[in-house]
């Protein structure tokens, strides 16, 4: 690191735990960031604040005004523009060192798979299940952490599924697609508390920060619901189904 870098990461680099050979790991790291709106708006700025030297950002989402009472990626001037240009500027303005590569679409199929493939960690931060799995059979098949949250009205979530671990669940193993009981559900149709989707993102950033540098004990094989309006966590064990049709192989 150069006196720039040691300046602007002295807090990071005073961690004991952390040190200048965790915040080389972020700064040679790659994250993945599915979704640029309200998860994502948090996740990524913390990312890109704590030096994460290559943030990949995709949606295929423009920015509206109902977006800003959450999204804090995005201004009032940015109105129409895409939500992955208007991230990258607010990361590169808050931190020019890292590199940012906004995809402009849904990532899907080979694209998604290419994208897993070349990332350290991916943050799942889209707000509906069809995306929500494919990013988690992406994952599976690369073997790479996963870092998922959700908000909606007054009720957030958040788990990490490290597929790199042979005993840890994946999302699927959690949230079958089959199921019945699991009800589709959006913030434009049922609304979402502002400030919930910031502690979540932020959660999901220091997630896949542990991720990336090693440091103490993540949410894989747990996950955590919070209820905002009492202000209560509750955490879940998530263990692994060894008949899941997405793991079971591995």
């Amino acid at each position: 690191m150069n006196d720039q870098q040691l300046l602007r990461y002295a807090r990071h680099i005073l961690l004991d735990e952390l040190g200048i050979e965790g915040q080389e790991a972020f700064l040679g790291a790659r994250a993945l960031v599915v979704g640029a709106g309200g998860l994502g708006s948090p996740a990524a700025m913390y990312l890109a604040s704590a030096g994460v030297g290559h943030i990949v950002l995709a949606d295929d989402d423009t920015v509206e005004l109902s977006n800003l009472q959450r999204q804090l990626l995005h201004s009032t001037d940015r109105l129409g523009q895409a939500k992955v240009a208007s991230g990258r500027v607010t990361l590169q303005a808050l931190n020019p060192e890292v590199d940012v590569q906004a995809i402009e679409r849904r990532l899907l199929d080979t694209d998604l798979d290419e994208q897993v493939a070349a990332a350290d960690v991916v943050l799942d931060c889209s707000d509906n299940f069809t995306t929500r799995h494919q990013i988690n059979r992406a994952c599976v098949r690369h073997h790479k952490p996963l870092v998922s949250g959700a908000a909606i009205r007054f009720d957030g979530q958040i788990g990490v599924f490290d597929l790199r671990d042979s005993a840890a669940p994946c999302y699927h193993c959690l949230f079958p697609e089959e199921a019945d009981d699991v009800e589709e559900a959006n913030c434009a149709t049922m609304g979402v508390f502002a400030p919930l989707v910031g502690i979540i993102g932020s959660m999901q950033a220091a997630e896949a920060l542990k991720v990336l540098a090693g440091l103490g004990t993540t949410l894989s094989g747990r996950l955590l619901h919070l209820d905002v309006l009492t202000m209560q966590w509750r955490s879940m064990n998530v263990p692994r189904d060894h008949e899941c049709a997405v793991c079971a192989s591995r």
